[in-house]
């Protein structure tokens, strides 16, 4: 007679296990332990086997049935039923291994050592919510190039063009690598060239004209706010770094005596991409050190020269552009905190007549030498301990109002 729900669920463990039948050779193991499995004893090649479906109530006795019919037809056409079952779970460790996800997992893995943390964070993060949740789950090798394009298009159509450029370029590195283990045959985002359209260049706010920068100089001078603030926002136009190297600088790193502030590789943008492991050089202006030795006194005994409300923290990404916006600037049309940078490149080729190379190296710009070096920390040393101390006087006289002589470009 065949089994019902009613009966499993009554039956009971004894000393020894119990075999309940229901049909066509299924049956319900009754464990001493209490448990409850599906089994099938069976012939094949001459020998004796029993094949497990599952447990009692996860696998119900509906589905068991089912199970078990799939298992028959199997020994019908001559298939060893339990090998059948032992190939789809291989078949599904291989594919769990090979999924896209997994695959990109081990890729980050084996490049976030070497990358600044900031970065890393926005990769998997990008990975995570723009490209896992379509075909996180997918084996690598069988994603097509229209199936990965029509992951990239859903963050292209919510106006996101540039992190959709960035998605499918990390995409590519992912199948690369994939390709490169013996998980895929090729790297399908290479069809996608010129499906997305061109993402726009970001041009950060800046202000570049003489007169204007005179304005800004002045503003700041009469900023109302903490003295942490106060010194980052007069020094971030004198030492032209980006605003993440600005705030996260430490004490440790500055030189008071020499002038120097040697920025490590792994704050420097991309630095460590490029193999560059050695720091970035920042001469420091007779104003500079004025600036950072007045904010000795008060953060000097702790890590970092830029505080935070949290002391164990450097201040905020947004302390800067806030100040900026409190002066009356609109951070999207006139400055930035990242626009001190165009300010300078632009000023100081232009106006005071700096060679180009020398600028972009204290910019921490890759300019390759003859020798192939990416960037090296102390080329062009002299040139641009005067370039700082001659950038920062010329900002003095703009800021007094005095007369300042605007020389004309080079020429080629």
């Amino acid at each position: 007679m065949p089994l019902s729900d009613v009966a499993i669920k009554k039956a009971k463990p004894a000393t020894k296990p119990q075999k309940m039948p229901d049909a066509d050779g299924l049956y319900l193991l009754v464990a001493v332990s209490g448990g409850k499995l599906w089994r099938y004893d069976y012939r094949f090649g001459g020998k004796r086997k029993t094949l497990s479906y599952g447990a009692y109530p996860d696998l119900s006795l509906a589905r068991a049935r089912e199970c078990h019919g799939d298992a028959r037809k199997l020994l019908a056409s001559g298939v060893d039923p339990a090998a059948s079952k032992q190939a789809d779970k291989l078949a599904r460790q291989i594919a769990a291994v090979s999924s896209f996800e997994a695959v990109a997992r081990e890729w980050f893995a084996k490049h976030q050592p070497s990358w600044a943390k900031s970065h890393s964070e926005k990769v998997i993060r990008r990975l995570e919510k723009d490209v896992f949740p379509w075909m996180g789950n997918r084996p690598i090798s069988e994603i097509t190039a229209p199936e990965l394009l029509a992951t990239i298009r859903r963050t292209e159509s919510r106006g996101a063009l540039d992190t959709a450029h960035r998605a499918l370029q990390n995409c590519g590195q992912v199948f690369r690598y994939a390709v490169a283990t013996g998980r895929a045959e090729r790297d399908p985002s290479g069809d996608l060239r010129g499906a997305l359209p061109p993402a726009r260049t970001k041009h950060y706010a800046s202000i570049v004209d003489p007169q204007g920068v005179a304005e800004l100089l002045r503003a700041m001078d009469g900023f109302k706010g903490t003295l942490v603030v106060q010194c980052a926002l007069k020094l971030a136009p004198l030492v032209f770094t980006r605003p993440g190297e600005l705030r996260k600088a430490e004490w440790s790193e500055i030189d008071l005596e020499k002038g120097e502030w040697n920025i490590p590789a792994e704050r420097m943008k991309g630095w460590l991409r490029k193999g560059i492991t050695t720091p970035h050089l920042v001469p420091l202006s007779s104003q500079s050190l004025a600036i950072l030795k007045e904010l000795h006194a008060l953060t000097g005994h702790r890590r970092y020269v830029f505080l935070g409300r949290d002391p164990q923290k450097p201040m905020s990404e947004a302390a800067i552009n806030a100040a900026l916006r409190r002066m009356g600037y609109d951070t999207k049309e006139d400055i930035t905190g990242h626009g001190f940078r165009a300010m300078a490149r632009t000023i100081l080729h232009e106006e005071l007549d700096i060679e180009r190379d020398v600028i972009e190296h204290q910019l921490a710009h890759s300019v390759p030498d003859a020798l192939g070096t990416a960037y090296n920390r102390t080329k062009f040393i002299k040139d641009r301990r005067s370039m700082m101390q001659v950038w920062a006087d010329y900002l003095d006289k703009l800021k007094s109002g005095a007369d300042v002589i605007s020389f004309p470009a080079r020429t080629a």
